[in-house]
């Protein structure tokens, strides 16, 4: 007997899906005009928004309009204001803007990778041609542009996993950016830092390290996570956003890795988005799964379930789970 709730047919649904691109492309459109910044500075009326974004008012008033239906802006008569999230987190003023997110996570590389879904599906994995590559540029786009909305979640586990007061050798897996292990050197001023990932990529690392003011304690193991030698005796590993673009023995034979460079006792630290084991809920993380179908040959979103059974087949014990909240992420924990 099916238990899904009865609903009248909706071709609207279908009408709003397939151009639900366009979503997409306005959003980044206002951000690379920053047009809620100009907004947030005063500009309130078609006029004003063109002058300040040097674009045409039929552009403008097009775009305002479809912003306040998708709910980034009011309208009350001729004058547009930004709804709280696009002043908090899309005006360049706010200390929390996270609109360089558009440039990453809407470049034309990623959204190709779903221009044939269907031969996605039908493989079980991405048919793209443009799969990234070692020292591929746009992991540094991912390092620069992702920062902001990275750091929300980079703080949330320092506090968590860091240990003030003692001395705490840390490896950060894929650093990217390498805000993960720079807010546990910011935590702890005992922790040194060892961050992997391709070595143009660790350039960004070494620009935030300098500019936390930890560039001492911040070490760099460039290249391939799988291949480069960690070192040894690390009281603490974070693995952020990595096992997603892997499958489950990949996954696992990383995490071997990892244990045999970690002290006994020492902590393994997993940020992911985390479905629950339905696999529909929360909607954020395990909708993650379709850009993993799309954009990796074998990727996932994967449960606490099967992420603890990596770990424990790895050599952890204890593995234990606690959201990330007010990020979709959740963070796994698990003792070496």
């Amino acid at each position: 007997m099916s238990t899904a709730p009865s609903a009248a047919p909706n071709p609207a649904l279908i009408f709003e899906t397939l151009n639900a691109y366009q979503k997409t492309e306005a959003l980044k459109a206002a951000v690379e005009l920053e047009l809620f910044t100009h907004i947030a500075d005063g500009a309130s009326t078609v006029p004003e928004i063109a002058k300040r974004t040097q674009a045409s008012e039929r552009g403008i008033r097009i775009l305002c309009d479809f912003l306040t239906i998708i709910e980034f802006l009011h309208k009350t008569g001729a004058v547009y204001t930004n709804s709280p999230t696009a002043q908090v987190f899309l005006n360049k003023h706010s200390p929390n803007y996270i609109g360089s997110m558009a440039h990453f996570l809407a470049h034309d590389h990623l959204t190709e990778h779903f221009h044939n879904f269907a031969g996605s599906v039908r493989k079980g994995g991405t048919v793209s041609k443009g799969t990234l590559g070692p020292e591929d540029p746009i992991w540094v786009e991912f390092a620069r542009s992702m920062a902001p909305f990275i750091a929300m979640g980079a703080q949330i586990v320092a506090k968590i996993v860091a240990n003030p007061g003692e001395p705490q050798k840390t490896l950060d897996i894929s650093a990217g950016h390498g805000l993960f292990g720079l807010m546990v050197a910011r935590e702890n001023p005992l922790a040194h830092i060892y961050a992997a990932d391709w070595s143009n990529v660790l350039q960004v690392a070494k620009e935030n390290a300098a500019k936390f003011q930890v560039a001492e304690r911040f070490h760099t193991i460039p290249g391939s996570a799988f291949e480069t030698d960690f070192g040894s005796d690390y009281d603490l590993v974070l693995v952020p956003n990595f096992l997603h673009h892997f499958d489950i023995p990949t996954c696992t034979n990383l995490l071997k890795k990892c244990h045999k460079a970690m002290k006994k006792g020492a902590t393994l630290a997993i940020s992911e988005f985390v479905p629950n084991e339905d696999r529909i809920s929360p909607p954020m993380a395990a909708s993650f799964s379709v850009q993993m179908l799309g954009g990796t040959d074998a990727g996932d979103a994967y449960t606490f379930k099967e992420l603890s059974k990596m770990a424990t087949e790895a050599g952890f014990g204890n593995p234990r789970s606690q959201p990330l909240e007010p990020t979709p992420q959740t963070l796994v924990l698990a003792t070496a």
